[in-house]
């Protein structure tokens, strides 16, 4: 009998960590076939976790202009579409209006021009029918498509749905009838209008996202879109993500008397005042005379390759303390060129286990700490001499997705540098858990922990149809 073959891509680290770290293809019966460009190092990594019966480089890929044109106008055009579909202009903050080069400049204004002419649902559908064709015309699709031929698939899946390069391994699989799955990568993913790839089923976190996919890309079926969950939080299930209390506290220089603020940043575009909010936190806490009981642990971004944080750590070496990201970084340094290795996961879960709270602008770890029924303080002010002058936290909270917060209680708003004490020490103002829980099971779902099991039992169907 001709066993199950699913092709593999992955085009960021964070897909790595979740599918090939976590059990959604640990008991697979069928045979795994990475289809990349990672380097040695990180295929070696990957196989020390979960069993690749193959591996096939992907051919080098150069995007045409017509391509890209017919990409970025589609993708403005759903701004304006998804603007108008929720009444929300932030959407529009998702586009960079502004090149810094003198072509480039006269490329996406030709684009902005364009684009609201083209914001209907049936202009969009005619961009996204030429986009198809532009794409397989590019010799890449041929070369994926002679590869797909001999590989034989039975299912080729992606963790991520923007990924260019995913867009025609996918059109090429179709035209040779072999059955795509993808997943929404995060939560704040669909209202990007960042959809690069068409699938024939589309994986997501929960009912939430699914009504999402169902109103930016009416498009798309609803049978075609399957509630799984995600499996990145699966690993806060497994006791042996943690690790010992002595072993943690001492390799990060943690004084076990003491309690543990953890400070997550963003990357550097996100919140570009992270450095500042961290030092106004350890200030306030230095002036409450407050550091013989509390400690800042600073977790930085993965891709945040800046030393943005190093004066404020070495001024306040005695409170903070910095528990790096563990992940292999190719030399290029490009975000999709970084992946994450399996202690990192450990360091993450423990992170969480071991803190008492977690302070940052709007990240995903407010999920991540509540795992452990640890409260999140999301930071509501901005600095009075801004990194980056036309930067808010303001905006930041107005996009899409936070609209899915239930109750403005779900977090700790932590609204001026003087409620640190108050908000992040004492809670004032913030009852329970319950609201964070009930934005958790919203956003991942009531049964997040059976996420790899149920993607895992979808692949292998959509293996047998």
């Amino acid at each position: 009998m001709k066993k199950d073959k699913v092709l593999l891509l992955f085009p960021d680290g964070v897909g790595v960590r979740n599918y090939l770290y976590s059990n959604v293809f640990k008991d697979f019966q069928g045979d795994l076939v990475l289809f990349h460009n990672f380097d040695s190092e990180t295929i070696k990594a990957i196989e020390e976790n979960t069993p690749i019966n193959e591996d096939i480089i992907i051919p080098n890929y150069k995007e045409s202009v017509k391509e890209k044109f017919l990409r970025e106008l589609i993708c403005l055009s759903r701004l304006y579409y998804n603007e108008s579909k929720v009444n929300n202009s932030t959407l529009l903050a998702n586009w960079k209006w502004e090149q810094k080069s003198f072509s480039k400049n006269i490329f996406y204004k030709l684009i902005q021009i364009i684009a609201p002419y083209c914001k209907s649902y049936s202009s969009i559908l005619k961009l996204e029918k030429k986009y198809q064709q532009a794409i397989r015309k590019n010799k890449f699709y041929k070369e994926v498509k002679d590869i797909l031929e001999e590989a034989k698939p039975s299912v080729v899946f992606c963790s991520h749905q923007r990924a260019l390069k995913a867009a025609t391994i996918f059109s090429a699989a179709a035209d040779l009838n072999i059955p795509t799955t993808t997943v929404i990568y995060s939560w704040d993913n669909l209202p990007k209008a960042r959809l690069a790839l068409r699938a024939d089923n589309y994986l997501v976190w929960s009912d939430y996202m699914k009504n999402e996919l169902n109103l930016y890309y009416p498009e798309i079926k609803p049978k075609q879109i399957h509630v799984t969950g995600t499996p990145q939080f699966d690993f806060y299930g497994d006791s042996d993500n943690i690790i010992d209390k002595e072993v943690f506290y001492e390799k990060y220089n943690l004084d076990p008397n003491k309690k543990i603020i953890c400070f997550s940043g963003d990357d550097t575009k996100t919140s570009p005042d992270d450095p500042k909010y961290l030092k106004d936190i350890a200030e306030e806490i230095s002036k409450a005379n407050l550091q013989h009981e509390y400690q800042i642990l600073l977790r930085r971004c993965p891709v945040d390759f800046s030393e943005r944080f190093d004066s404020v750590v070495r001024q306040y070496k005695d409170l903070i303390k910095q528990a790096p990201p563990l992940w292999y970084f190719s030399k290029s340094k490009e975000w999709n060129s970084v992946y994450p290795t399996l202690e990192d996961v450990k360091l993450l879960v423990s992170t969480a286990f071991y803190c008492d709270i977690v302070v940052n602008v709007g990240s995903t770890m407010a999920f991540d700490f509540g795992m452990f029924d640890k409260p999140c303080v999301f930071i509501n002010y901005d600095q009075e001499e801004k990194t980056v002058d036309d930067w808010s936290v303001k905006t930041i909270y107005n996009y899409q997705h936070f609209r899915s917060i239930p109750n403005a209680d779900a977090v700790i708003w932590l609204n001026g540098k003087q409620e640190i004490v108050d908000k992040i020490i004492f809670r004032k103002g913030w009852e329970s858990l319950a609201s964070l829980k009930k934005w958790s099971e919203i956003l991942i779902g009531k049964n997040y922990n059976k996420a790899s099991i149920n993607i895992s039992n979808k692949l292998e169907t959509f293996c047998k149809k």
